[in-house]
């Protein structure tokens, strides 16, 4: 078993105990994981973030007195890797969560597996999009993508599929075989002409307007 002390620490935001008990329950069945930390709506949510510095909060968007999404632009929720866990979420709101700083989201109903496999994605600097998140974003992308969308070029492209598959920047470094500073440099060039500002943020757009594959 791991040491204590290497544990990812995990905080659950829902205001359902019983959907609270048994995802504590289900994680701390996993050696790698202890949950320190629950809260039955946003208020709360940012209150034991502040308090015990999880690595990962769980949260869900729709709780009373202070929704998700509040709670996600909270400064004392900034430095934590966040992970909207949500029975539906619409594009307005996705697209606000990203913006916020989410490192990923599953839907309720997917597997356990999806979530455990994605805690420790996120805890690589991976990003999570669920899988059906990302087929629904699949089928509202354009039928066909132009030949260099956006004026990406040909590496461009590459690291934008690298990023939409979750890959780090050494992943992608590794995979080019180039410098971690020159996927950095690739980066910037591919957030202005995307428009989009975090690695999430430019998954979901990717996936979303036909460039990539969904995952």
């Amino acid at each position: 078993m791991p040491d204590a002390a290497r544990r990812i620490r995990i905080a659950i935001a829902d205001d359902h105990q019983i959907f609270r008990d048994g995802l504590r329950r289900l994680l701390e069945s996993e050696p790698a994981f202890e949950v320190v930390a629950e809260a039955a709506d946003g208020i709360e949510a940012i209150a034991v973030t502040r308090d015990t510095r999880p690595d990962v909060l769980l949260l869900d968007l729709a709780m009373p007195r202070m929704d998700g999404l509040e709670a996600l632009g909270a400064e004392d929720v900034a430095s934590t890797h966040v992970i909207l866990l949500t029975a539906a979420i619409d594009a307005g709101e996705l697209r606000r969560a990203v913006q916020l700083g989410a490192r990923g989201m599953v839907l309720k109903q997917s597997a356990t597996r999806h979530l455990i496999e994605g805690i420790h994605a996120v805890m690589d600097g991976k990003l999570l999009i669920g899988e059906e998140i990302a087929d629904d974003l699949a089928r509202a992308a354009r039928p066909a993508a132009p030949a260099r969308p956006y004026g990406l070029t040909p590496r461009e492209l590459e690291i934008v599929e690298a990023i939409a598959a979750g890959d780090g920047n050494r992943d992608i470094a590794t995979r080019f075989n180039i410098s971690p500073q020159t996927v950095k440099h690739h980066l910037t060039s591919i957030f202005d002409k995307t428009g989009t500002s975090t690695r999430l943020e430019l998954a979901l757009f990717a996936i979303r307007q036909g460039i990539v594959d969904a995952p």
